[in-house]
Formats: C-alpha cells, sequence, structure tokens
C-alpha cells in the first residue's frame, strides 16, 4: 500500500536492516547487492534502486543516491526515517594529494560543505564530520583486504564539469579527494545521531588534471586499475559495517 512507502524513495517506512552502504550508481548498488548473502531488491524508484541481504549475518541494505548531493539527501533521510542508524557511502573520487594513486581508496575524516544543499540547512560554519568508529572500522576493513588506502578531509562540490567561473583552490589545504554528495551524508547523521563515514575510490590521480579531462572529454573513470579499487572497496565497506555492528554489541 502507498501509505507504507516513503514518498520520494519508495522504500519500507518499516523493516529495513540497521545497516547501509550508500553509493550513487543503481547498477553499483546492484554489484554490491551481489555480495550479500540472500540479496533482494526493495525497490527501485528515480535513481533510488535500493537492496537488502546480509553480510557474514549481519542484515545490511545497499542502495544508490544518484549523483549529487540535493537528491542524495532525500536517500539519506528516509533511509534514516525508514530506521537506518548506520551509514557508510562507498564512492568514486578525484585525488588532490600527492601520492594518491588511481584505484587507491581513501577513508574520509570530514568534508568541505560545498555540496549546493547543506548551506540551506544550517550555517556555513557547522562541521560535516565522519564518525570516528567508523573511520576507524573503515580503516580497520581496508588493511584487512589489502586495499591501498589514505586519510583525510574531502571536498564535497556540487559542481562536476567546471563552469565560466574560476575554480577555487584548496592547494595548501591538505585536502585528500573531492567528491559530490559526502559532506550532505555526514551533516544528516549528526543531526540525527547516526552514525557515519565514506570510502572512496580514487579514478583520476590528479585533481588539476580531472578539471581539464572534465573540461575535453578526457575523463574516463573505467579503466582496469579503477574496476579493481571499485571491487575492493565493496568488500571494505560492507566490512566496515560488520565491524561497527560488532563493537556496537550486535549479533553478525
Amino acid at each position: 500500500m502507498t501509505q507504507d512507502l516513503l514518498p520520494v524513495t519508495r522504500i519500507p517506512r518499516t523493516g529495513l536492516p540497521a545497516h547501509a552502504v550508500v553509493v550513487g550508481d543503481p547498477a553499483r548498488a546492484a554489484a554490491v547487492a551481489t555480495l550479500l548473502d540472500g540479496a533482494e531488491e526493495v525497490s527501485y524508484h528515480r535513481e533510488y534502486r535500493v537492496f537488502s541481504g546480509s553480510w557474514k549475518g549481519l542484515p545490511v541494505v545497499v542502495a544508490s543516491h544518484g549523483v549529487g548531493a540535493p537528491g542524495a539527501i532525500l536517500l539519506f533521510q528516509e533511509l534514516a526515517d525508514a530506521g537506518v542508524r548506520t551509514f557508510l557511502r562507498f564512492g568514486t573520487a578525484g585525488a588532490m594529494r600527492p601520492g594518491i594513486g588511481d584505484g587507491d581508496l581513501v577513508v574520509a575524516e570530514a568534508a568541505v560543505r560545498d555540496d549546493g544543499v547543506t548551506h540551506q540547512l544550517l550555517p556555513p560554519e557547522y562541521p560535516a564530520v565522519s564518525s570516528p568508529e567508523a573511520v576507524l572500522a573503515l580503516q580497520q576493513a581496508a588493511r584487512g583486504a589489502g586495499a591501498p588506502y589514505h586519510r583525510g578531509v574531502v571536498w564535497t562540490r556540487a559542481a562536476f564539469q567546471p563552469g565560466l567561473l574560476p575554480l577555487f583552490s584548496y592547494a595548501g589545504a591538505g585536502l585528500a579527494a573531492i567528491e559530490m554528495e559526502l559532506s550532505a551524508l555526514l551533516v544528516t547523521a549528526s543531526l540525527r545521531g547516526l552514525v557515519a563515514g565514506g570510502v572512496l575510490v580514487i579514478d583520476g590521480a590528479n585533481a588539476d588534471e580531472l578539471v581539464d579531462e572534465q573540461a575535453t572529454g578526457g575523463y574516463d573513470p573505467h579503466r582496469a586499475v579503477v574496476a579493481a579499487g571499485v571491487e575492493r572497496g565493496a568488500v571494505v565497506s560492507l566490512e566496515a559495517l560488520r565491524l561497527l555492528a560488532e563493537a556496537e554489541g550486535e549479533q553478525a
């Protein structure tokens, strides 16, 4: 019945697992779901494709949020309304710091709120920070998977391609990567008292070159080195959820 579904994503109001991996691409959600035991598609409306299943005995949700924070935050809010209390964003990003290569993982400690939506909800001074336990669980899972990883602050930016305005530079600020949705998740989680974090696969190893490639059509996130990183990142995300549940004392 329609009254049992949330209005934007069309997910059930109740009955979902409490731990979720959220991704941008609906096809990636389906790919991550293949790693689960007993995976079932819960719903697919607009860009929001949602699966449930279990990872090593832990019930989990895998859901897609599309491109950009304004649409993504609707998924985060409705999943929270449905009872999800632990979120890990698994996505791709461009590297901003020397030494971070294609296919590497970046575990986000915090995010710059240049997302195009949270500034309409809160003053700019409000931080977008990952839950410390999420950072540590992702780090532990990356080590366990033998995945090359880095930690740092990421830049969540609403615009993907460059325009007429000069691109503000965070050179020298030590940022690790640039992506499009994480700060919206971290702010949502902080406001609701939830656990949240993010792990990103690098699909462009130099942010300045990435901007040029986006402008000229040379950007290619479909290379084998990126695909290998995505495979590692999916396992790392799910295992980190299990570690978080274990630390909470849940049976998994």
